[in-house]
């Protein structure tokens, strides 16, 4: 049966004007663009795909189902802790934080009781608010399932990036709409799968690593990351 709560939770969660400052970070977009890396369709296809695929599948993915099952703050830490391991791009580490903390924080002011105990514990780890380990936080407090809390972490990766390519004048709206589209059937064949309980974390995105991280040294750039 089509469960319309849920649905509707999607949407609200899923929107991007959701404030939680998803808008400040292209992961790679834009450095990919200034490098002429990243100039139709098909590169930003190419670039979703190496993201979902090669990070969010392998790693956000699996650190979030962790956060998600996990019985207490403690158990969420550790597997906060080990996305801070498993992230060697400095660049990459600091959007996480700055992304994770940016969507806990709209959650603590919504009232989540989850949200604002594990915010209390930021204060004293500055490992602690990676992005996939709030998103099981927020999304446990919003009560939404797992199945659908691994969609929608995707699905706003998904959407960030193309918005990401927009902004720069990369692509146009309806391509935008045929990229969206292709991510789509990207996500649906990877969330057919579950991962095991005993995978472990793990991304291959050199590409996406270096054009992140040469980002503090161009002299203009419109986003974070």
């Amino acid at each position: 049966m089509f469960d319309t709560a849920a649905a509707l939770a999607l949407l609200q969660y899923g929107d991007s004007a959701y404030p939680a400052g998803g808008f400040a970070f292209s992961w790679g977009v834009e450095g990919l663009a200034a490098d002429g890396l990243l100039s139709e369709s098909a590169d930003l296809d190419d670039l979703v795909f190496e993201h979902v695929a090669f990070r969010w599948n392998t790693m956000d993915r699996i650190l979030l189902r962790r956060a998600f099952v996990a019985a207490d703050l403690d158990a969420i830490a550790a597997a906060d802790r080990t996305a801070e391991a498993a992230t060697p791009s400095a660049q990459m580490r600091d959007g996480s934080h700055r992304a994770g903390r940016a969507l806990l924080g709209v959650s603590v002011r919504l009232g989540g009781s989850l949200s604002t105990a594990y915010r209390a514990m930021l204060t004293a780890d500055a490992r602690l608010g990676h992005l996939p380990i709030v998103q099981a936080i927020v999304y446990r407090d919003a009560g939404i399932g797992l199945d659908a809390a691994q969609l929608l972490s995707g699905w706003t990766l998904v959407t960030g990036l193309v918005s990401a390519a927009v902004r720069l004048g990369t692509i146009g709206h309806i391509q935008a709409q045929q990229s969206l589209a292709t991510a789509r059937r990207v996500l649906e064949t990877l969330l057919a799968e579950t991962p095991t309980a005993h995978a472990q974390p793990s991304s291959f995105t050199p590409l996406i690593d270096i054009a992140v991280s040469r980002g503090p040294s161009r002299h203009v750039r419109m986003f974070s990351t």
